[in-house]
C-alpha cells in the first residue's frame, strides 16, 4: 500500500480543504510600524552583502576565478558548512524582493543565481556547493563531516524560492539538475549497501530537505522527486511521534523541527493523514511540555526533560533557528484546522523569539542564543551579538529569512462562492486582495501599557475598474484578551463578540469600516516544570508581551496574597519619558556620567543607549509637587527634585551628609536628605545645572577634577580648590536621558526592591530577567 501511494500520490484523497497562502507580493508593510521597522532594517542588511564575496567559494570549488574575498565566519573557506548562508540569502532576497519590490534588491539576488549558474555549468554534473563533493562521500562512508546535506537544503529551498517568489526558471533548472545529481547519489548508496546505511547517515542534521523536495514535487510532478524526499523522512525520529511517545528529550531541536515541517508537506501533497496526526502531536508536546514564554524551545540546541525547564534557564536558551522553524510548524497547522491557538502561539513566538533578536535598528547584527536565565543579556552568551561580515551563523539564515517573510502570516484566504479573507496577526499593513477585488487597510494603534488595549481599524477601498462583490473577513480574537470591555464596530454599529479563541466573522464590502477593541491584561504564567519547588517560577505577560524586568540577578516579588497582577504592578505613565535625565561632565578628553554603581554614586564614561551602563546613568525627576508636568527637561530647572534610579523605581539617591558619598536608598531616614534644588549651573553655561540640597542650603552634588572612572561623588559645600574648580566640579550638562521608558512599561513591586518591566523584545545589551520567583508575602 505504501508503494502503490508513492508510485501514484493522487491514489490518496488529498485534504484539499486548506486555507490558502495570500502571496507576499500582495502584503505592504507600515514602515512605522514594529514589524515595518524590522523589515527596512533587514533589507539595508540584504544590500549591504557583496555578491563575489558571497560566492567566493562556490567559485573557488568549481574552479572558477575569484574576485571580492570571502567573508569570514561560518562562510569562512575552511568553514565545512560554508554556503548554507548563501541558500538562505537567495530565500530571505526572493522573499523580501516580494514584499518590497525593491529594484536594486532584485539586480543583486539575480546576480547570485547567475554566479551560482555558472559554478553548476562549470562542475557539469549537476553538483552545486561551495565544498566539494568530497563531503559526500565521507557522509556516506559514516565519517566526520560538517553537516552536508543541511547546506543543500539551504541552496535547494534558496534556488526554490528564486523561482516561486521571483519567477526565475533559471533557479529551477538549477534546483532540478542539483536533484537529480543527489537522487543518483543515494541511489548508488542503496543498491551499493542499503536502504538501512542510507538511514543510518541521516544521523546527522540534514535542514529540511524532504520540505524542499516535496515543495519542487508540487511543481514538477517528477515520482523521483517526491521518492527522494520519502528517503529523508526520517523514519527514526517521524516514528516517536506517530506512536505518539513524548521523547524528544536529547534530540538536537533544530535538527528535527525541519524534519517534521517535511512531514508537513508530505500530509498536503499525499493526503496521508498519519503525518498530519504526527505534526500535531509534536506540536502539542512541545508546546505543553518543552516551550519557555517566548514561545521558544531548546536549551544548549537540545530538548530538556519534558516539563523540567526550570532547570535549563540560562544563557544559551531557545536557539532562534528553532523559533523560525516552529513558526512554520504552527503555520501549517492553522492553514489545515484554522484553530486560533496555532494563531496565538505565532503570534506569541514572532512578538517575543524573532522580533527581539535584532539589535534595534543596527543592520546585520543579530543574536544566536536568546537567553533566559536570571541577570542574563543578549549581548553575555557564547555567540553574543553577530557582526554583519564575520559571524554567518545558522541563526543569521533564519534571520534573514524571518525578517524578508513578516508580511506571510497577517492574512489567509479561503476559496468559495463568497470569498472569504482571515486576518489572524494585528500587523499594520496592506492587503491587495485580489479574491476580495478591494485593497484592505489594517492600522493597529501602538499598544502602551498605561491603555490597556489593542485597537485595530480596517478599512478598504475597491481597486480600479473592479465591480464591488460581498465577502467575508474572520478576525482572530486571541485567548490572551477579555470578553469584558471589548467592543467592535462595523460602519459604527455595534457587532456581537465572540468568546476569546475564536474568530469574529463579518460581511463585508469594499468602502466599509470595522474597528476593533481588545483590552490587554497583566497574567502571570507558570514555567513548564511540574515539580512543586519550582512553582513559584512565573513569567508575567501583556496581551502577547513577555515582559521582562532590568534586573542583574534578582527575581523575588512578593504579591501580597492578592490574585490580581494589576495589584502589584502599575503601568509607567506615557509623560514618565520627559522626566528622564543623565548628567554629565567633562574631564580630560572624555565625557563622564553621573551613574548608579551598585548604590553609590559614581562618574563613569559615557556609553550609548542599549547598554547597562546607559541604564545606570539614567534617572527620572521626581517633583516636589507628584503632579508636576514638564514637556522638556529645560522646564525642571528651579524646581525641587528627588532622582530615582532607572532600573530601581521607588529608590532615590540621597547625601549622608557634607563630605560623605552619596547613596541610594529606598527609605532615606529623613525625606530631605532625597531632596535637591535643581538650579542653573554655577558655571554660567546655558546648558549646565547644579543640585542643591534642600536640607543644606549652599551645599551641592560635587564630583571632583580632573578625575577619572569611579570617582564617587558627595555633597560639598565648598572645596580645598580654587573657587573656579569647586564651580566647575558642581556644574553638570543635563540631558535627556540615555535610557527611555518602551512604551510597553510597567513599574512591578519586588520583595526587596522594585522592578522595572519592559517587553523582551526592546531589550539589546541591557541586563534581564524573565521568569520571577512569584509568592504571597
Amino acid at each position: 500500500m505504501m508503494y502503490k501511494g508513492m508510485k501514484n500520490p493522487r491514489s490518496f484523497n488529498l485534504a484539499g480543504d486548506f486555507l490558502k497562502e495570500v502571496s507576499l507580493h500582495d502584503v505592504r508593510l507600515d514602515w512605522n510600524s514594529t514589524h515595518g521597522r524590522a523589515q527596512q532594517t533587514n533589507l539595508e542588511y540584504l544590500l549591504m552583502l557583496d555578491v563575489d564575496n558571497l560566492v567566493w567559494s562556490f567559485r573557488k570549488t568549481a574552479g572558477l576565478p575569484t574576485p571580492g574575498k570571502p567573508y569570514g565566519g561560518w562562510e569562512g573557506p575552511d568553514v565545512e558548512l560554508r554556503g548554507h548562508f548563501v541558500g538562505h540569502y537567495l530565500s530571505a532576497t526572493a522573499q523580501m524582493w516580494a514584499s518590497t519590490h525593491n529594484d536594486t534588491l532584485k539586480e543583486k539576488m539575480l546576480a547570485v543565481v547567475s554566479a551560482l549558474s555558472a559554478c553548476q555549468k562549470k562542475m557539469g554534473t549537476g553538483y552545486l556547493s561551495a565544498f566539494p563533493s568530497e563531503f559526500f562521500d565521507r557522509f556516506e562512508a559514516i565519517k566526520p563531516v560538517w553537516a552536508p546535506y543541511y547546506t543543500i537544503h539551504k541552496i535547494l529551498a534558496g534556488l526554490l524560492d528564486q523561482y516561486t517568489f521571483a519567477d526565475n526558471a533559471q533557479a529551477l533548472e538549477m534546483t532540478r539538475w542539483m536533484v537529480e545529481y543527489f537522487y543518483n547519489r543515494i541511489q548508488n548508496v542503496i543498491i551499493k549497501y542499503s536502504v538501512e546505511r542510507h538511514w543510518l547517515s541521516l544521523n546527522e542534521e540534514t535542514g529540511g530537505i524532504n520540505d524542499v523536495l516535496y515543495r519542487l514535487f508540487t511543481i514538477t510532478g517528477d515520482q523521483k522527486h517526491l521518492l527522494l524526499a520519502h528517503l529523508f523522512d526520517k523514519p527514526c525520529f517521524l516514528g516517536l511521534l506517530a506512536v505518539q511517545a513524548d521523547d524528544i528529550s536529547g534530540f538536537h531541536a533544530n535538527t528535527h523541527i525541519p524534519v517534521v515541517i517535511g512531514s508537513q508537506m508530505r500530509y498536503e501533497v499525499t493526503g496521508d493523514p498519519l503525518y498530519k496526526t504526527i505534526a500535531t502531536f509534536f506540536m502539542d508536546i512541545v508546546n505543553s511540555s518543552h516551550s519557555y514564554a517566548t514561545g521558544g524551545t531548546s536549551v544548549g540546541e537540545f530538548w530538556s526533560d519534558p516539563k523540567r525547564l526550570a532547570s535549563t534557564l540560562q544563557t544559551e536558551n531557545e536557539e532562534s533557528c528553532t523559533t523560525y522553524n516552529m513558526l512554520k510548524v504552527s503555520r501549517h497547522l492553522f492553514r489545515w484546522t484554522k484553530e486560533v491557538a496555532y494563531a496565538d502561539y505565532y503570534e506569541r513566538a514572532l512578538t517575543n523569539g524573532v522580533l527581539g533578536i535584532q539589535r534595534g535598528t543596527e543592520p546585520g547584527v543579530m543574536i544566536y542564543m536568546l537567553p533566559q536565565g536570571r541577570g542574563v543579556s543578549k549581548a553575555v552568551s557564547y555567540h553574543q551579538w553577530g557582526t554583519p561580515f564575520d559571524s554567518f551563523w545558522c541563526c543569521y539564515g533564519t534571520g534573514i529569512e524571518s525578517f524578508s517573510k513578516l508580511g506571510d502570516s497577517i492574512y489567509f484566504e479561503e476559496e468559495g462562492s463568497v470569498p472569504s479573507l482571515y486576518i489572524i496577526q494585528y500587523i499594520s499593513s496592506t492587503l491587495d486582495w485580489k479574491s476580495g477585488k478591494f485593497v484592505l487597510n489594517q492600522k493597529v494603534d501602538p499598544v502602551v501599557s498605561w491603555d490597556p488595549f489593542l485597537r485595530v481599524t480596517l478599512t478598504s477601498s475597491l481597486k480600479e475598474g473592479a465591480a464591488g462583490q460581498s465577502s467575508i473577513l474572520n478576525l482572530r480574537i486571541p485567548i490572551w484578551t477579555l470578553l469584558k470591555g471589548a467592543k467592535a464596530t462595523l460602519n459604527a454599529q455595534n457587532l456581537d463578540l465572540p468568546a476569546p479563541g475564536s474568530f469574529l466573522t463579518v460581511k463585508w464590502s469594499a468602502g466599509d469600516k470595522l474597528t476593533l477593541q481588545l483590552p490587554i491584561s497583566l497574567r502571570t504564567e507558570p514555567i513548564k516544570d511540574d515539580r512543586p519547588e519550582y512553582a513559584s517560577v512565573q513569567a508575567i505577560l501583556y496581551g502577547p508581551y513577555l515582559l521582562s524586568g532590568y534586573s542583574s540577578g534578582d527575581w523575588d516579588i512578593n504579591t501580597a496574597s492578592t490574585n490580581s497582577v494589576s495589584d502589584w504592578m502599575d503601568p509607567v505613565p506615557a509623560a514618565y519619558n520627559n522626566h528622564l535625565v543623565t548628567f554629565s561632565q567633562e574631564s580630560g578628553d572624555s565625557t563622564f556620567v553621573l551613574t548608579n554603581s551598585n548604590q553609590s554614586i559614581r562618574m563613569e564614561k559615557f556609553s550609548k543607549a542599549g547598554t547597562d551602563a546607559a541604564v545606570l546613568a539614567t534617572f527620572r525627576l521626581i517633583f516636589d509637587n507628584t503632579s508636576e508636568e514638564i514637556t522638556t527637561i529645560r522646564e525642571a530647572i528651579g524646581k525641587t527634585v528627588m532622582l530615582e534610579p532607572f532600573d530601581l523605581p521607588g529608590m532615590v539617591l540621597v547625601h549622608q551628609g557634607t563630605e560623605n558619598n552619596l547613596g541610594v536608598t529606598d527609605s532615606p531616614d529623613d525625606e530631605t536628605t532625597s531632596s535637591f534644588h535643581l538650579v542653573a549651573g554655577l558655571d554660567g553655561r546655558d546648558d549646565s545645572v547644579s543640585l542643591e540640597s534642600v536640607s543644606q542650603k549652599g551645599c551641592y552634588v560635587f564630583s571632583g577634577v580632573n578625575y577619572s572612572s569611579s570617582v564617587s561623588l558627595k555633597l560639598s559645600c565648598n572645596s580645598a580648590s580654587s573657587e573656579a574648580e569647586f564651580i566647575q566640579a558642581i556644574s553638570f550638562v543635563m540631558n535627556n536621558g540615555i535610557s527611555e521608558y518602551h512604551p510597553i512599561s510597567f513599574f512591578a513591586n519586588g520583595a526587596r526592591r522594585n522592578f522595572l518591566m519592559a517587553p523582551l523584545q526592546s531589550f539589546r545589551d541591557e541586563s534581564y530577567t524573565i521568569y520571577f520567583n512569584i509568592q504571597p508575602e
